[in-house]
């Protein structure tokens, strides 16, 4: 089962003023997508037949509290679903079908709430395959909601801004910025950035002082609530795509070089500052879902169970295990069709792999720079946690704050 690093909970605040503009998602299984090597035909021919899907889908706002959530499986059975509120860890006891094949949950849900949906299912032949998926509840109809992270009391790394998806949009920004102070022990100036109607990010012109506490502090409209978050210590990867190496530096001092394989001269991996967001120990990856497919159709990769996944960029870009590519790509070869794959084993069981053991040393929040790849497109600052690639100037012009 993929195991996902939360990235926040879900305050309810009354809304200032602005209409409904809430983002639903089209990923059914939140099988997020990664980049395998060439050799993903090969790695895949023991993949499981059984497909989940799991609706609303991936990333859904506005979610109706009766009945609209359900996880269905194809060429197989369901062994089992798992729904939980996100901020509570409360367990939502469901209904699984007699045939196995499809589940929903026992009655309503509550409003204004994360929930985070995992299935594991089995073919015929007994391989299992699993999804997951993170929705939010609609909120009451005066209100909007502001999903907030990072989480109240959690250790991140030194790249993680504050970031306040909003599920309506807002109309009067300098007001609701107003009411959102961010402050750092350090004494780093804080500064807020809009970048579009629903999404407010906070950071420093540069990344958090290690061992610095973060306080937030929310007065929107009957709201009074501080959150406070811990940066862990400073740890920067650098993935060179040219010489296939990437240099993991922590506190100053280069602790690891491992060999990589990155995106094809194909499909490069984006350059830039990217930010860990989440951590799967196992995930499925399929091509379809980004809109990778072959002439007749089919996905250019279905691969279960990638071990030590963790995402960089909401578009899909993941740092990741790789087990069906040969030993000799790695520091050899870029055979990606977009991401980092650092050598592993299938079922990510060793520990000793070079995968394993950066997944065991990375938090929430490391910062991960990719260089000299071949990519000439720009990564956006706001696909995924990518804030450190906007000039700190055009950063700040982006605050509505007087």
């Amino acid at each position: 089962m993929a195991t996902a690093g939360a990235l926040g909970g879900v305050l309810a605040l009354t809304a200032l003023g602005g209409t409904s503009n809430a983002a639903t998602s089209g990923n059914d299984t939140a099988n997020h997508p990664t980049s395998p090597a060439r050799g993903d035909q090969a790695g895949a021919q023991d993949a499981s037949d059984a497909r989940i899907k799991i609706t609303p889908g991936q990333g859904a706002y506005n979610v109706g509290i009766n009945g609209p959530v359900k996880v269905t499986v194809s060429n197989g059975r369901l062994t089992k679903v798992t729904m939980t509120a996100v901020a509570t860890g409360a367990e939502i006891s469901g209904t699984l079908s007699a045939d196995g094949t499809s589940w929903k949950p026992n009655g309503r849900l509550e409003r204004a709430t994360k929930y985070q949906v995992a299935a594991e299912a089995e073919d015929a032949k007994g391989r299992s395959v699993t999804g997951n998926a993170t929705i939010t509840t609609v909120s009451p109809a005066n209100d909007f909601i502001g999903h907030l992270s990072p989480e109240d009391g959690s250790t991140v790394g030194v790249g993680m801004p504050v970031t306040v998806n909003f599920d309506k949009a807002i109309s009067d920004k300098a007001a609701v910025e107003s009411k959102i102070q961010v402050s750092s022990s350090s004494g780093q100036r804080v500064v807020g950035h809009w970048f579009n109607d629903g999404r407010l990010d906070f950071r420093p012109e540069n990344y958090w002082k290690p061992g610095s506490t973060v306080t937030v502090k929310l007065t929107l409209h009957g709201i009074q609530k501080t959150v406070t978050f811990k940066i862990g210590r400073s740890q920067i990867s650098t993935v060179d795509a040219k010489t296939k190496q990437m240099t993991v530096v922590r506190d100053g001092k280069t602790i690891k070089t491992i060999p990589i394989s990155s995106g094809s001269p194909e499909h490069p991996t984006y350059n830039g500052q990217m930010v860990i967001a989440e951590k799967y120990r196992q995930i499925h990856m399929n091509g379809a879902s980004v809109g990778l497919t072959k002439k007749d159709g089919k996905p250019a990769y279905d691969i279960d169970a990638v071990p030590h996944a963790m995402r960089l960029t909401a578009s899909g870009t993941f740092i990741h295990g790789n087990y069906w590519g040969a030993d000799s790509i790695f520091g050899k070869a870029n055979t990606s069709h977009g991401c980092v794959g650092l050598k592993d084993v299938k079922g990510g069981g060793d520990g000793k792999q070079p995968a394993a053991w950066f997944f065991d040393n990375s938090m929430i929040g490391d910062v991960v720079i990719v260089k000299n790849s071949e990519d000439k497109t720009t990564l956006a600052p706001d696909n995924g946690l990518s804030d450190w690639n906007m000039p700190w100037t055009e950063w700040v012009s982006g605050s509505a704050a007087s």
